[in-house]
């Protein structure tokens, strides 16, 4: 069973290099491009992990964080905000918004996997896999 990540992103280069990786690495990737696109398939598709843009049309990130916090089927899905926001005090917002962790702009194709990982091996047992 391939754990699913919903990946939030507006960008479509991002977009391509994120969900290309994931797969290439066992994942199976749902993309949202907006944040209310990205609230509604949380809830649907129960991910085992979210990557989430911060920069985004309509809603930005952290209060798409926010927004996700609130649903009680998600308490438990990490939250992994992916963004080139990298000002002091950036990480310590997207956290405060209800993210887990914090990976800069431009992601690292040789680390990705392993920084996407950790965040899973953090989350209880059951629930955001697909066959």
């Amino acid at each position: 069973m391939k754990p699913t990540i919903l990946l939030i992103e507006d960008n479509e280069q991002n977009l391509y290099l994120a969900t290309f990786l994931l797969e290439q690495n066992g994942f199976n990737v749902v993309p949202a491009r907006s944040g209310p696109e990205g609230i509604e398939l949380a809830g649907r598709v129960q991910p085992a992990l979210i990557i989430l843009d911060i920069q985004l049309p309509q809603m930005d990130g952290y209060a798409v964080a926010r927004e996700l916090r609130q649903n009680p089927a998600l308490k438990d899905v990490p939250i992994v905000a992916v963004t080139s926001y990298a000002m002091v005090g950036d990480r310590e917002r997207a956290l405060e918004a209800g993210c887990d962790g914090y990976i800069e702009k431009p992601i690292n194709p040789d680390t990705f996997r392993s920084q996407i990982e950790k965040y899973l091996k953090a989350r209880p047992a059951g629930g955001g896999t697909e066959p």
